[in-house]
């Protein structure tokens, strides 16, 4: 017996059958529908390829889902030159973009990266483009860096460091400073792993003046946040700042870290401390041509002279007026401030002395001890004295004045002097 009522009674059931039909299908792969006759709905679906996941970049290239994938299956259950290879695929892709950057991070490569490091001890090469791929890994992406944070790379670099091939590349020194700008999140960064290998790279002989720039940023992200300076002036990290300090190449980004480094009281007691100091800072105020470093070195040497009889008494005997009266003349705005401000410091001390010792001792020596009939013999040594004087500053000032390259009123440097306040530092 057949059924009386047909499966579709009216167009409305077969509008809303084909709706529902729709809706199931709408997120799957390619689908027809196809009806024989109004009383009766036939379904064929017909299935075709899945559509490559493109990501295009603006140079052309063009990265596909299904060549990241091979990648990271060759990375995890490689041979090492599968590894390897598949390392050196990873670091061309992260090339194009952000997104490809954190596609590739979801699939979990960073980890497998990270542990490419250790246990490819063998290859160099191999590590090396490890080393690369984090590196690219890592730019303009903060959720990558922590990836590798928390995947143990710090941790293993004590191990990386006893490969002595390795820890002189310098693409492992970029890695480190990318790393590094973590210190500017609240993202806990521990600096005890990373240190001695930046000292060590800092004291080398062998390591190239990029690489040592690269140690220098790395060192100078760590050197902002007080919480690390401790660590840092424990790790011997003074020393071979001020040495590279007076290296014209390294000079600016050595002093910029010991500028951070003086704010704290172990900070300024390590580099007082030192015995190149304040030697260093007055040679490199010295450098009418590197106007950078003649800021850094003023400001160190007024943090290091304001309130210290022993540090200014150690800057005079090393000639540092004539200098800081050339710095007045001929450098920068910002060095010629703090120029100004030292002068004064040493002009009211120079007053002082002479004021409160000097003029009634000498004044007591003569009334007691010169006898009248000498007083004309008196009056003549000191006449001579005071020309003897006033030829060695006159011999002093046309020295200063003929090595300057800029010419500049001294009245005006006259009235800024008397016009400068010793009470507080021009940082």
């Amino acid at each position: 017996m057949s059924d009386s009522s047909p499966p579709f009674s009216n167009n409305k059931n077969k509008t809303s059958l084909l709706f529902r039909i729709f809706s199931c299908f709408l997120s799957s792969p390619i689908y027809t529908i196809t009806t024989q006759c109004e009383s009766n709905l036939s379904l064929t679906v017909v299935e075709e390829p899945m559509e490559m996941i493109v990501v295009e970049e603006d140079t052309g290239g063009e990265v596909d889902m299904v060549s990241m994938k091979k990648a990271v299956k060759q990375l995890n259950f490689g041979g090492w030159e599968e590894k390897g290879a598949a390392a050196a695929e990873i670091r061309r892709m992260a090339k194009f973009d952000g997104r490809t950057r954190r596609s590739l991070a979801a699939l979990g490569i960073i980890p497998s990266l990270v542990a490419m490091l250790v246990e490819t001890r063998g290859d160099l090469h191999s590590r090396v483009l490890a080393v690369e791929a984090l590196t690219e890994l890592c730019r303009g992406t903060f959720k990558n860096k922590v990836l590798m944070v928390r995947a143990g790379l710090l941790a293993r670099l004590p191990q990386l460091m006893e490969d002595k091939e390795l820890s002189r590349r310098q693409e492992l020194a970029l890695l480190l400073l990318s790393i590094s700008s973590l210190t500017k999140t609240d993202v806990p960064i521990n600096s005890s792993n990373i240190l001695p290998f930046l000292i060590e790279t800092l004291n080398s002989k062998d390591a190239a003046v990029d690489m040592k720039l690269a140690c220098l940023s790395t060192l100078y992200n760590f050197s902002t946040k007080l919480d690390n300076i401790r660590a840092i002036v424990s790790s011997g990290a003074v020393h071979a700042l001020l040495t590279l300090s007076l290296d014209k190449k390294t000079s600016d980004a050595a002093l910029a870290i010991l500028g951070n480094l003086v704010v704290s009281t172990i900070g300024k007691n390590e580099i007082e401390e030192n015995p190149m100091v304040p030697k260093a800072f007055v040679e490199i105020m010295s450098w009418s041509e590197n106007t950078k470093s003649q800021e850094s070195a003023a400001y160190l040497l007024m943090v290091l002279a304001h309130g210290s009889d022993k540090q200014r008494q150690r800057m005079a005997e090393l000639g540092i007026v004539q200098v800081l009266l050339e710095v007045a003349l001929t450098s920068s705005s910002l060095a010629q401030r703090r120029a100004l401000k030292m002068l004064q410091w040493f002009k009211d001390e120079g007053q002082t002395k002479i004021r409160v010792h000097s003029g009634p001792r000498t004044e007591r020596i003569c009334l007691s001890s010169i006898h009248p009939s000498s007083e004309r013999e008196t009056r003549e040594c000191r006449r001579a004295v005071r020309n003897m004087v006033k030829q060695s500053l006159d011999r002093n000032m046309a020295s200063i004045l003929r090595r300057a390259t800029a010419s500049e009123d001294l009245s005006r440097i006259k009235a800024l002097v008397v016009s400068s306040s010793s009470k507080s530092l021009p940082y």
